[in-house]
């Protein structure tokens, strides 16, 4: 595997690591209206405590699928879309892949 393979795998890897969570996926959800939102914001229909949500909103902020920006005493979290063109890149390589592996088998069976 080349060194670009590996940290491609290890990016993506990180990405659904910070998917991998109903809580944070629903975090998403809310935040891919385009409205950024402060932890109080996204806290309100919860059940979670707001230190609960800064934790899952710390994972996805690593994974860079969130950003921040400090408005006085807050921190108002927005959704980055990019991040999914890039996941959606590394499924369509891999899916290349795979596709590449069958053509072959195929042929091979095929003679």
């Amino acid at each position: 595997m080349l060194n670009a393979d590996i940290a491609a795998t290890h990016n993506a890897a990180a990405l659904f690591a910070a998917l991998g969570d109903p809580t944070r996926l629903s975090l998403l959800a809310t935040l891919s209206d385009g409205h950024q939102r402060s932890i109080t914001g996204l806290s309100g229909n919860s059940e979670l405590t707001r230190q609960a949500i800064t934790k899952h909103l710390n994972v996805l902020q690593q994974a860079g699928l969130v950003e921040s920006t400090r408005v006085g005493r807050e921190s108002h979290y927005r959704f980055r879309p990019d991040r999914i063109d890039t996941m959606r890149a590394y499924l369509d390589s891999v899916s290349r892949q795979w596709d590449d592996a069958i053509d072959r088998l195929r042929s091979f069976v095929e003679r």
